[in-house]
């Protein structure tokens, strides 16, 4: 019997193998790739505009080594008292076979449902290789479908192409319901008080999990009478204490963006071939080389970037060395429209700018109305204005 879940395993073609050929130059000869998961798919959803990540990523490279080699390392990731925190408490939440766990998604989306009983079934996804547990996930899921009974499914793993490549996925867990429809659960160590969250964190849960439902859906098209929620569960700590609550994150449009990003990244090979020949970003190579070959990539660096990609420093000292305006945030990027760089937003602030460009006429009449403003604040702190009655 074949390890493959249904529809086999994934074709290559004449391009699939020139394409993997052309990342393994840009990677390096002797460097293995870096695998992509939820976390830098996720990230790649929240900048899409940017060529360098899309690239680097989808090539595999190691963003951490080449940002050291490059002499701007950043300080990503979390620290291990929080790994560590998180680890203990999901070993909580998933404690007495799931039974919390299950109890928390029966009581926010198992309306109608028999309860899950007392011993709910959690099957064996050990196997060789992220490939082997991506196929005995898919058989898990599929018998757990038939049976039409709660069943937990802890860490499993998913497969989703990225650029030609299988990506492969380790949601903490999905809970499969009796009436067939698949579940993400995200267990997170950030508190939840008075029922809600930091939004920040609960932002970036919900781009993570729109990765997971994606990589789900593909499972799902071949497994007939499967659906997906597009509601995640997301459980983290109750106020201040240790016990475990749960809220439902609909993640439909995080989904769709990180599809249309995900769809994107079939440029890959087309931002490959446009590079110089022999370029390659191998950590090992001279900062000069490595320089050059970052720089040969357009860049779409925001101040969101510092929480987000190992590369972030660079890119923000590259856009700063060349006035981008985009270095002091999206927002007012997009506000200033064609006004590329702080020199020329300065310039049409000034009055030199293009009295045809309604942005810079705008720009220049905020200009002059806080420079009016600023020219009223003596006046009214002077003694006379302090004691005037009005």
């Amino acid at each position: 019997m074949s390890s493959y879940p249904a529809g086999g395993p994934p074709q290559r073609t004449p391009q699939t193998t020139t394409l993997r050929q052309r990342l393994a130059d840009l990677r390096g000869p002797a460097v293995q790739p870096r695998p992509l998961d939820a976390r830098a798919l996720a990230a790649l959803a929240a900048n899409p505009g940017c060529g360098r990540r899309a690239l680097l990523d989808g090539a595999g490279v190691d963003k951490t080594a080449l940002a050291q080699a490059l002499g701007s390392p950043a300080p990503f990731g979390q620290s291990q008292f929080a790994i560590v925190r998180g680890n203990s408490f999901e070993a909580k939440v998933k404690g007495d076979g799931g039974a919390e766990l299950l109890r928390l998604v029966h009581e926010r989306l198992g309306a109608g449902a028999e309860p899950p009983g007392p011993a709910v079934p959690v099957p064996d996804l050990t196997a060789a290789g992220p490939e082997g547990r991506a196929a005995r996930t898919a058989l898990a899921l599929r018998e757990a479908t038939a049976a039409g009974t709660w069943t937990l499914l802890d860490h499993p793993m998913l497969a989703l192409e990225v650029a030609g490549t299988p990506a492969y996925l380790e949601p903490d867990a999905v809970v499969v319901h009796p009436d067939g429809r698949w579940t993400v659960v995200e267990i997170k160590s950030f508190p939840m008080i008075d029922g809600s969250a930091d939004a920040a964190k609960v932002g970036a849960a919900a781009r993570q999990a729109a990765v997971y439902v994606l990589a789900l859906e593909r499972t799902a098209e071949k497994l007939p009478g499967s659906t997906v929620g597009q509601q995640v569960v997301l459980v983290c700590p109750k106020d201040f204490s240790n016990l475990p609550t749960a809220a439902l994150v609909d993640v439909r449009r995080e989904r769709a963006v990180t599809r249309r990003q995900l769809e994107r990244l079939t440029r890959v090979e087309e931002l490959a071939a446009a590079l110089p020949e022999g370029t390659c970003f191998d950590p090992a190579r001279p900062v000069e080389e490595l320089t050059e070959a970052v720089s040969a990539v357009t860049a779409a660096y925001a101040p969101e970037c510092l929480a987000a990609c190992e590369l972030a420093f660079h890119c923000r000292e590259r856009a700063r060395d060349a006035d981008e305006v985009t270095a002091l945030g999206r927002s007012l990027r997009g506000e200033l429209g064609g006004l590329t760089t702080v020199e020329s937003a300065l310039a049409a602030a000034s009055g030199a700018g293009c009295a045809e460009d309604p942005i810079a006429a705008a720009l220049h009449q905020a200009a002059r109305l806080r420079a009016e403003a600023l020219t009223l604040v003596p006046a009214r702190t002077s003694p006379e204005a302090a004691s005037c009655p009005c």
